[in-house]
């Protein structure tokens, strides 16, 4: 009888334990980031910002000084620990993005990340946005925070431009991607300042909403879902076209065709005369 002979292959593994080994371990990381914030904040306000060290801040949270670098390069960054986390986060809303989706609404809901994360907390936000406003390093450390959300968004729109509208001045795409990611930033930034002056009080989604919709009549012309005019919509989206005749346009919209979509095409179609 011949011999079993044993397979050389490695069975395969599961990623499934190292993927919530990773998960728990990102919620300890954030977890410790944001207790070292709390112990900075309280610090802060007990003994000024100058006056704090990051030996102070590291006792106050019971760890030691090398933990607290392991988290922060310095006691600045400790006031935003969760700027990197809502950054992931927003340029995950990107990426899966329904391809029918306006790239500006696109980005708009990624920016929600941001919102959300000073939502979570609007007792330590409120209290964050006063220290900013007294302490210029802070400020400048916050400026610096917004610039990374307007570099993902700039690339994410400098993607979605038209071809179709911008065939003659194709070279003024990345201004346009940069101005209207500023605005959706600008937007966002104007509205949760004056939640945060308010005390985190009001229904800040609704005013993100209207902010967001002047962002879109005044930046959504010629940026498209999809990279080139000629792609399809998605499966089941929503499909409108114009075209002008002489003195007669004439749209062609489905039912549940979405108004903005209509007037936006409408819009286009009577540029191109």
């Amino acid at each position: 009888m011949p011999k079993a002979v044993k397979s050389s292959r490695t069975p395969a593994r599961s990623d499934a334990p190292e993927s919530a080994a990773g998960g728990r371990a990102a919620a300890q990381r954030l977890k410790m980031r944001r207790e070292l914030a709390a112990a900075a904040m309280e610090l802060f306000a007990a003994k000024g910002y100058e006056a704090t060290t990051v030996d102070e801040i590291a006792a106050r949270a019971g760890v030691a000084r090398r933990t607290f670098f392991r988290h922060f390069r310095s006691k600045e960054e400790a006031i935003f620990p969760d700027h990197d986390d809502t950054l992931v986060r927003a340029e995950a809303v990107l990426n899966a993005a329904p391809a029918h989706e306006h790239p500006l609404d696109t980005v708009c809901r990624g920016i929600k990340e941001v919102m959300r994360m000073y939502a979570a907390r609007p007792d330590i936000s409120v209290a964050r946005y006063k220290l900013t406003r007294e302490v210029p390093t802070l400020r400048e450390a916050e400026i610096a925070s917004v610039a990374r959300y307007e570099r993902l968004f700039t690339r994410y729109l400098l993607g979605h431009f038209d071809e179709h509208v911008h065939a003659d001045d194709a070279n003024d795409d990345p201004l346009l991607a940069e101005v209207a990611a500023s605005a959706v930033v600008t937007a966002h930034n104007h509205v949760l300042r004056r939640w945060l002056r308010a005390g985190g009080q009001g229904d800040v989604e609704a005013q993100l909403d209207h902010a967001f919709a002047i962002v879109r009549r005044t930046f959504g012309s010629g940026i498209g879902a999809g990279h080139t005019a000629d792609a399809k919509p998605a499966e089941g989206a929503p499909a409108v076209t114009a075209a002008a005749h002489d003195e007669v346009l004439v749209t062609v919209a489905r039912t549940d065709a979405p108004l903005h979509e209509v007037m936006r095409t409408i819009e286009q179609a009577l540029k191109e005369r």
